[in-house]
């Protein structure tokens, strides 16, 4: 089991440089953990790549059909509080925007504080360094 950032879900869903990466790693371990909303981060980002021409209409159809099966299984941390909590903390060691900070502070609720072994995935420079100075197992793409 790992925690999957949005950004490297969207690779999951979309051809991305790291997408062959990332879906070895699925295939080795298909279950994922996620903050409760990266489903909607991922599908602006899906909205985004759209609007720039980078996905066609087809494209972002059969990435929302893969989506919603990855969704249906995955766990969603939702424990709203707890995750805001180390969002904050994280915010003031790290540099990260907001949405990272929770990302990583639901990574954090779900091992319960304590992230040795755990696997991280991001595609984000900033939020991997902090994954990995928390003490995640990260994989760089």
């Amino acid at each position: 089991m790992r925690f999957w950032d949005s950004c490297a879900i969207v690779a999951l869903l979309c051809p991305e440089k790291a997408s062959a990466s990332l879906i070895r790693l699925y295939a080795e371990d298909p279950q994922i953990v996620v903050w409760a909303f990266s489903r909607t981060e991922i599908l602006s980002a899906l909205c985004r790549l759209r609007r720039r021409g980078s996905l066609s209409a087809e494209a972002v159809s059969a990435a929302r059909r893969k989506l919603a099966g990855l969704s249906a299984a995955w766990y969603e941390v939702v424990d709203y509080e707890r995750v805001r909590d180390r969002a904050e903390r994280l915010l003031e060691l790290h540099s990260l925007a907001a949405a990272d900070a929770l990302q990583l502070a639901a990574a954090l609720v779900t091992v319960q504080d304590r992230p040795h072994g755990f696997g991280f995935l991001t595609l984000d420079a900033r939020l991997h360094e902090a994954a990995a100075r928390e003490g995640f197992l990260t994989v760089s793409l």
